[in-house]
């Protein structure tokens, strides 16, 4: 069996972990402590993140897009896929090596996703942008740590509590869509949504596109107005 190689390790600002980057053969994977965040293997439910999120809107011109969590760019380049040609993609991503990594060693994982112009890359925390936002984005699509129960940055849980939703409500225009990516499901939040203001929909979602094995959760929340 090919072993894994450590290629890097990137400090998470304001927390205490430390992200490693693994390579095997062709295979790359990000980690913090025992527990794998990312695995370039494993894109289906990132995927589904922004084809569900784009069937929400479907048809809307120049639509604005905010994406928290650069991840190994599987949602980013679904988005691109998805969402219409003219849609305007912001990701904000809080590691500035996990940038780097994606223009470096993970390049074939990424191809020329980040130099698409309809994107822009921001490097920093999802959650400023979100209150700055005020009815400016179509959607927004979450992969913040492991969900609404984190793993890596205990202020990530800030962006699921209700003052948290009630910003990205404010952020969405009139039935712009909230998509939040979890490695599993969360009952608790899925009554924070419906009691922010969404109409909620929550979708189970294999880990491996068109395998079987570990199943994700997403939850589609569209504005209510």
């Amino acid at each position: 069996m090919i072993p894994w190689v450590r290629l890097d390790t990137a400090t998470i600002p304001g927390a205490s972990g430390e992200l490693r980057l693994m390579q095997r053969g062709a295979e790359f994977s990000i980690m913090i402590g025992s527990n794998e965040l990312m695995n370039s293997r494993l894109s289906g439910s990132e995927e589904a993140l922004a084809s569900l999120s784009a069937a929400k809107i479907a048809g809307r011109p120049g639509a604005s897009v905010l994406i928290g969590g650069l991840g190994m760019g599987f949602t980013l380049r679904a988005a691109l896929a998805e969402f219409a040609p003219d849609a305007a993609i912001t990701v904000a991503e809080l590691v500035p090596a996990v940038v780097a990594w994606a223009r470096g060693p993970m390049q074939p994982v990424f191809g020329d996703c980040l130099d698409d112009p309809r994107v822009t890359i921001h490097e920093g925390d999802v959650g400023p942008l979100i209150l700055a936002g005020r009815k400016g984005f179509d959607a927004i699509l979450l992969d913040v740590d492991n969900g609404p129960e984190g793993l890596t940055r205990e202020s990530n849980d800030g962006l699921y509590t209700m003052r948290g939703l009630g910003a990205a409500f404010a952020a969405l225009r009139p039935g712009g869509v909230l998509a939040v990516w979890s490695s599993g499901p969360n009952a608790a939040f899925t009554q924070r949504l419906n009691k922010a203001g969404f109409a909620v929909e929550e979708v189970k979602v294999k880990a491996h596109r068109g395998r079987s094995g570990a199943k994700h959760v997403i939850w589609i929340a569209v504005r209510r107005d």
